[in-house]
């Protein structure tokens, strides 16, 4: 996650890990007892095609190159080493 949004944060293994991406902060952890999911998360990111680039080069599978969509995103997807899928934007004009 840091080397492909330029994120800040440390992995952390007895409490959550902070990541902050922005202004944002993101508390990840591992499942423990619980069952383990995968999330789907929609980031915004100044350049989509670079972040989606960058990404992969780190070790992300990609799902979809980046494309202009319908709704004014520049939009491609990843899937990281846990099966979590990132929806990677940059926001476009209409």
């Amino acid at each position: 996650m840091r080397r492909a949004s330029c994120a800040t944060g440390d992995y952390r293994t007895s409490v959550p890990s902070e990541i902050r991406i922005g202004d944002f902060v993101i508390m990840i952890s591992d499942a423990g007892e619980r069952r383990p999911m995968t999330a789907f998360l929609y980031v915004y990111v100044d350049d989509a095609d670079a972040t989606f680039r960058t990404a992969v080069a780190a070790g992300a599978r990609a799902i979809e190159v980046p494309m202009d969509t319908p709704y004014g995103d520049r939009r491609g997807m990843v899937e990281d080493s846990w099966g979590n899928t990132w929806q990677i934007a940059t926001r476009k004009s209409v």
